[in-house]
């Protein structure tokens, strides 16, 4: 029924090239695939063109620059055109949440739509998206219904690929992936699959093969899983302040013990990303629909959102709610360290909780100011480095842990802020070196109630 292509010969598209896509194509290319990245967005299509990168990733800009250059890598806002003359096409626009939390599948229906109203010949549709289980079967049944109004018979897969990429480790995450979860209903589509895969499974064969409703699942799965054992940890820490505990202690406790490990059990101001705060309500919507309420993923929700405002109260109890005309340094606005995503991070809420309160804000982060300024724009000054944003104030809020932060010169910070007090949102810091140092001192769970 098929040739099976030599890897060489493949020709493969990949539609968004937003975080995801753009990462996708990019690495395939290196590879030596030839892969041609579609967006809706022309000035972004010819941005990438120019060696323009609209996201921070490390190390993404020169495989883009890299592959384009060598004309693996294209870029065009032209789907139809492309159909022709690729065998496997990523979907990997993307699934915004709707006001109910639940994904908003409009972006992968109209790339479905759009392949089936033009296909020629045999493709395998492959969702990179995150999507809700049955999204696939949507795709399929859109793809479907426009081969019909056609009138034509053309074969075609559809498949499921979740990505498991961690923002500012994205490249390694796919050329070195710890898995690759695919699901697939044909055995054909499980042969392109390994196909375009084999290359980064060198040394040790990590592909995981299954139905596509399990694939699914399975991505959405595993970001609730971490996004739970953070707000765990986050509830344990807030109980430790209650009761003199120090988390830090209880965090090592738990952490030796194999069953647990000691990845995502870091206490903070709460997860936020482009991921985990968007699976995890879309799961439980989900969850909603089949009439079904997840229990444990409702509360890990309801801790998250409680959590981004720990700093705030923190800083409110220390001044006895007096905070009007108060000047607050910030450190780090992105929602975690080597990105520039703002998207539902800790930060914002932290912004809007200073500002109503009356607060002057000065913030700083290595990378994300641009992002912050078209997000809060005028609500804080923007200080032009970290020792800038704590000039006169009269607290300091360490919220992303990024290694700039890790060792400050405190002498030199100690002369120029108005008050010596730090509140560490990652317990980053040494509450006895800051004391003496001439510091207050406040971390997350660490037994001072504030």
């Amino acid at each position: 029924m098929h040739d099976i292509y030599n890897l060489e010969e493949m020709k493969i598209a990949v539609v968004g090239v937003g975080y995801v896509g753009l990462v996708t194509g990019a690495c395939f290319a290196e590879m030596g695939i030839e892969v041609v990245c579609i967006d809706v967005d022309e000035q972004r299509i010819e941005d990438l063109k120019k060696g323009s990168i609209p996201i921070y990733e490390p190390g993404l800009d020169e495989i883009v620059i890299r592959n384009y250059n060598a004309g693996r890598l294209r870029f065009t806002t032209d789907l139809r055109n492309c159909l022709d003359e690729v065998e496997v096409i990523f979907s990997a626009v993307g699934t915004p949440p709707d006001e109910d939390g639940s994904a908003d599948l409009n972006y992968v229906l109209q790339v479905a739509r759009t392949i089936g109203e033009n296909m020629n010949r045999y493709v395998l549709v492959v969702t990179k998206s995150t999507v809700p289980v049955g999204t696939a079967e949507l795709v399929k049944q859109t793809i479907s219904k426009e081969l019909k109004k056609r009138n034509v018979d053309i074969p075609f897969d559809v498949a499921s690929n979740p990505e498991f990429l961690k923002e500012g480790a994205a490249i390694k995450d796919f050329m070195s992936p710890d898995r690759v979860v695919i699901g697939v209903e044909s055995e054909y589509a499980k042969e392109l699959m390994t196909m375009l895969y084999n290359p980064f499974m060198l040394n040790n064969f990590r592909i995981i093969f299954m139905d596509i409703p399990s694939a699914e699942i399975t991505k959405y799965a595993a970001n609730a899983m971490l996004a739970t054992r953070i707000s765990f940890m986050n509830d344990i820490a807030n109980l430790c302040e209650l009761s003199g505990a120090d988390v830090n202690m209880v965090r090592k406790g738990i952490g030796s013990d194999p069953r647990i490990g000691n990845k995502f059990i870091y206490p903070g101001t709460g997860y936020g990303g482009s991921c985990f705060p968007k699976d995890v309500k879309a799961l439980i919507k989900t969850a909603e629909t089949k009439g079904y309420k997840l229990r444990v993923l409702s509360a890990v929700d309801e801790v998250n959102e409680d959590q981004k405002k720990i700093l705030f109260r923190k800083l409110h109890n220390y001044y006895e709610g007096d905070l009007k005309g108060k000047t607050i340094a910030m450190w780090g606005l992105s929602f975690k360290p080597e990105t520039d995503d703002m998207r539902a991070a800790p930060s914002l809420e932290l912004i809007d909780l200073l500002t109503e309160a009356g607060c002057v804000v000065k913030v700083f982060d290595p990378v994300s100011i641009t992002e912050a300024k078209r997000r809060v724009g005028d609500k804080v000054l923007y200080a032009k480095d970290m020792y800038d944003a704590v000039d006169g104030a009269d607290a300091l809020l360490l919220v992303t842990e990024w290694k700039l932060f890790r060792l400050p010169d405190w002498q030199n910070i100690k002369k120029i802020i108005k008050r010596p007090v730090v509140f560490d949102g990652r317990n980053i810091y040494d509450s006895i070196v800051l004391k003496k140092e001439g510091f207050e001192y406040f971390g997350i769970g660490m037994g001072q109630i504030l």
